[in-house]
């Protein structure tokens, strides 16, 4: 009925205004003319309409978050949200590292991580929510703000280190999740510790420019947003995967089969299209001077996504920040080039926090 509905106010409101200009043209245009504006106007029309009329199977082989748990998978629920996450190391321990994956990721990315961050601490890597087992809410599953936005997702990282009774970590974040690190220090900079930042995308943040946002929220690309967003999960994905790393030869079957795991559970393509409609350019490039923490910034030097020129900026406007770059590695050194860059990560952390 709601279909229905909006089909009938386009027609009152876009095509009986058409049809009176059209009979207008007719009367008083030349021929060259009359064919030329109908055919702008066969292209408007399939503009705005047909994405109304377009028809968007359902996903196929998609399965539960639940049912691709680990046994080392834990979850809670903050509010409306259950959280996928996993631990290691001594919840007793005087450090606490928190683990911030980026787009098109989850926590599989920190696995190599992980357990070395764990002899140092007590770790605790978690699934943003539109990735990995986290719960995936629905448009109409809930009010105000959208669960998707940057700002919510701070907030649902102060309820998540709040229910495990974490009063302050390390955060470690990778690309959009090391602009979520940073932007979670200028807000809550009595939970932050330190920062360390791989390839963190705050000068390039991906996504819609500005002035196309709100397109992003008409009914026509509502419609056909999550079908846009099923590109990830064919060839276009892939070949983003490939790209992230500078050597893709040394992408593993598990390496593949844990990104594809992501994009394996129910309405992933509708989350991931909300999470595109929430999130807004921020001003985090205009604040850093505010970070006040210390920071290690790494950098794989042939990183393809975030470049290293963008990381050098970043280590130049906060001043304080130890930059690490390693060659022959891509977007994501802490998968790519374990072997170097988890020693590097360890001794910046043995001489930069308090025993």
């Amino acid at each position: 009925m709601a279909y229905y509905s909006l089909l009938c106010y386009v027609e009152g409101t876009f095509f009986l205004p058409i049809f009176q200009i059209g009979l207008w043209l007719n009367q008083h245009m030349p021929f060259r003319i009359k064919v030329s504006l109908a055919v702008l106007l066969s292209l408007l029309t399939l503009l705005f309409v047909g994405p109304l009329i377009t028809t968007v199977p359902p996903l196929e082989n998609t399965v539960s978050a639940v049912s691709l748990a680990d046994a080392d998978s834990k979850f809670i629920d903050l509010g409306d949200l259950n959280v996928h996450y996993k631990t290691a190391g001594d919840p007793a321990a005087d450090h606490v590292f928190i683990l911030i994956h980026g787009f098109g990721s989850s926590l599989y990315t920190w696995h190599k991580l992980m357990p070395a961050l764990a002899e140092q601490g007590y770790v605790l890597a978690f699934d943003r929510i539109a990735f990995g087992l986290t719960e995936r809410p629905m448009r109409g599953d809930w009010t105000g703000e959208s669960p998707y936005s940057d700002g919510a997702q701070r907030e649902q990282l102060v309820e998540l280190m709040t229910a495990l009774g974490i009063d302050k970590a390390v955060l470690l974040g990778h690309s959009s999740g090391g602009a979520l690190a940073a932007e979670f220090a200028l807000e809550y900079p009595d939970k932050v510790e330190a920062l360390v930042l791989f390839d963190p995308a705050v000068f390039r943040t991906g996504g819609a420019p500005a002035w196309s946002r709100f397109l992003l929220h008409t009914p026509q690309l509502n419609r056909i947003g999550p079908l846009i967003m099923r590109q990830f999960g064919g060839e276009p994905g892939q070949n983003f995967l490939k790209s992230a790393w500078y050597d893709p030869e040394k992408l593993s079957d598990d390496d593949r089969a844990a990104y594809q795991e992501t994009l394996s559970v129910h309405d992933w393509d509708k989350a991931l299209w909300e999470l595109s409609k929430a999130n807004q350019n921020t001003n985090l490039s205009k604040q850093l001077g505010a970070i006040e923490q210390p920071v290690l910034l790494i950098s794989g030097e042939e990183d393809k996504v975030v470049p290293l020129d963008y990381t050098q900026r970043l280590a130049d406007e906060l001043g304080q920040a130890e930059l690490e770059t390693f060659s022959a590695c891509g977007h994501i050194p802490q998968e790519e080039c374990p072997d170097r860059v988890i020693p590097a990560v360890l001794a910046w952390l043995n001489t930069t926090l308090e025993p």
